[in-house]
């Protein structure tokens, strides 16, 4: 009890997240006569994973679009093609930003590389400000449910690790997340153009449509880069991560020359402190989850919560709203190396596909982004935009309700989340 205490302590005192966890590792494993090595070869077990390329290079590849003028281009093309319709320029903030996030999977990124241009786009075509900012705040989380999301990634690696229930491959995640993330978009969509319905529309024309298209017709193969090339057989996964980073490498660096050569070494130092940062919570996690597994945790846990919930329909509800209070304090990274060790024994003992929870898991995290009190989002915009954090709150909330709505959807229709995967 001390040393939990001691541990809790440390961890609200600031203390790094993979210290407090490799500490209560090693700890547990000390005081049940386990060699302290089984923390190294939880290490070495990561190491040898094939998919766990995939990390860094698509993080990479997010890190040297986030750098150049990719995000210019994106908006431009989108702008070109959906401006005409009502409530056009919502539209495009919420393609630009989904589409983004995916590649780069970091939500702060796409509100520092797109707000710029898209809130003041939004106040000048005449939205209001209210609806502007809490778009721009609640868009740069989509896209996470969309391949080739980090989230995703890390969710299968820790789902792959614990071999609990029915095996998963990120292929099949990355189909599974597509019309649930399609659905958080259409729903947002939806409530953005009723609301913005009397806004002046801006005509449609080729001319516009052919020279954003020529501007970013190096971007545009991407999608087919990485998703044509793991649904057409072409690629396992982490090769077509290294196929997207020389890919953009090529264009940004030889074509756009937009990065020049002598911030290449500063580009990737900083997607590595990042991927780094990721991996070594991924490992000492892993080793903790180990423990737990030994010393029955996940069972009792199960065996706790069955006796109080006996449907699988209400140990989803339980679940939403656990989840959700976990998205207001942890970052996701953290709850998945954290929190989907415990939870993914808990749901395949409900008959529960660990495809379908791993979407409901980061659905809900997603909405944690910009959820009091830690949301990422709110405190990032609140920097970007100089604005107060509890305007920003408020701003946000109609969005939340909307994606809220979705989240439920996705929970309670696993069809929706299992029909491409062919589950």
């Amino acid at each position: 009890m001390t040393v939990a205490f001691g541990l809790l302590l440390a961890a609200l005192l600031g203390a790094p997240l993979f210290a407090v966890i490799a500490a209560a590792a090693l700890w547990g494993f000390y005081a049940s006569d386990i060699d302290p090595s089984a923390v190294a070869i939880e290490f070495y077990r990561l190491a040898e994973m094939p998919v766990l390329l995939a990390i860094p290079l698509f993080t990479l590849a997010g890190y040297l679009l986030g750098e150049s003028r990719a995000p210019d281009r994106l908006v431009g093309l989108t702008r070109a093609f959906l401006g005409w319709m009502p409530g056009g320029l919502a539209l495009v903030t919420l393609v630009a930003c989904a589409l983004f996030t995916a590649f780069t999977g970091a939500s702060g990124v796409t509100i520092v590389a797109l707000g710029a241009l898209l809130y003041p786009a939004l106040r000048q075509g005449g939205y209001g400000e209210r609806f502007s900012l809490g778009l721009v705040t609640t868009s740069g989380s989509l896209g996470l449910l969309f391949a080739p999301s980090l989230p995703l990634i890390l969710y299968g690696i820790v789902a792959q690790q614990l071999g609990v229930g029915r095996s998963i491959t990120l292929d099949e995640l990355f189909l599974a997340g597509l019309l649930p993330g399609l659905l958080m978009v259409a729903l947002l969509a939806g409530y953005s153009m009723w609301t913005n319905r009397t806004q002046p529309l801006t005509p449609f024309t080729w001319r516009e449509a052919k020279a954003a298209l020529r501007a970013a017709r190096w971007e545009l193969p991407l999608p087919v880069v990485v998703l044509g090339g793991i649904y057409g057989g072409y690629f396992a996964v982490s090769e077509a991560a290294a196929a997207t980073v020389l890919y953009v490498l090529a264009i940004e660096v030889l074509v756009h020359r937009e990065i020049p050569l002598r911030a290449l070494p500063r580009i990737v130092r900083e997607a590595a402190t990042m991927v780094g940062g990721v991996l070594v919570i991924l490992g000492v996690s892993l080793a903790s989850t180990n423990y737990l597994i030994d010393q029955q945790v996940p069972a009792r846990l199960l065996e706790a919560v069955r006796s109080v919930v006996s449907s699988p329909l209400t140990f989803l509800l339980l679940l939403n709203g656990l989840l959700l209070l976990l998205g207001m304090m942890l970052d996701i990274f953290a709850a998945l190396v954290i929190v989907v060790p415990l939870l993914l024994p808990m749901a395949v003992g409900y008959g529960i596909d660990p495809l379908h929870l791993g979407i409901v898991f980061l659905a809900n995290m997603q909405l944690g982004y910009f959820t009091p009190p830690v949301g990422m989002n709110l405190f990032i915009a609140s920097f970007r935009f100089g604005k107060d954090v509890a305007e920003l709150v408020r701003a946000s909330l109609p969005f939340f309700v909307v994606l809220l709505v979705a989240v439920l959807v996705i929970t309670y229709w696993p069809a929706l989340s299992l029909a491409l995967a062919g589950r």
